[in-house]
């Protein structure tokens, strides 16, 4: 029995499907700034964006990440014309996948000291940190409790950047 080739994709390898929806430009970087900078706003990931992400590229990518379900989009109640993005389960799962991207790059790259501390963090917590990273992702993103007196990732993470910052600076 032979599958039909989905017209809509290029074959149906899991690795070309998830470059269709991760392999542009800009993808992981919106994601990336999401997952571990904390941004939730089109306007906070435009100008938080280091590598200068153009807003008409970001409206695009956030919205195919919304359609290929890693993002959603919802409206804020403080502002009507501002929309909250934050990232779906699919999107949290993609923790590993970030902690290993980072890992590569800070060893094969020539990537900066207070850009490569936090990948360095989750190289050496390995799984284990990535789970609690993804529950602490669960509950700010999904609303999903962590378990409790869990110390959080997201702040060793930004105090190790800020230190590489302070040292740097």
């Amino acid at each position: 029995m032979t599958v039909e080739k989905d017209p809509a994709h290029r074959s149906g390898c899991p690795i070309n499907l998830a470059v269709e929806v991760l392999g542009d430009r800009w993808s992981l970087v919106v994601l990336r700034d999401v997952m571990f900078g904390d941004r939730h706003y089109f306007r906070e990931l435009l100008t938080g964006s280091q590598e200068g992400i153009a807003s008409n590229l970001l409206a695009d990518r956030l919205r195919r990440l919304v359609a290929h379900g890693l993002l959603s989009r919802t409206p804020d109640a403080s502002h009507r014309q501002k929309v909250r993005y934050s990232l779906t389960e699919a999107g949290v799962q993609l923790v590993p996948v970030m902690a290993a991207l980072g890992s590569w790059g800070r060893r094969h790259q020539p990537a900066s000291h207070e850009l490569s501390v936090r990948a360095e963090l989750l190289e050496r917590g390995g799984p284990e940190l990535w789970e609690r990273f993804m529950d602490e992702l669960r509950e700010q993103h999904l609303g999903i409790p962590r378990p409790p007196r869990t110390p959080s990732v997201f702040a060793e993470l930004q105090a190790a950047y800020e230190a590489a910052v302070a040292e740097t600076g």
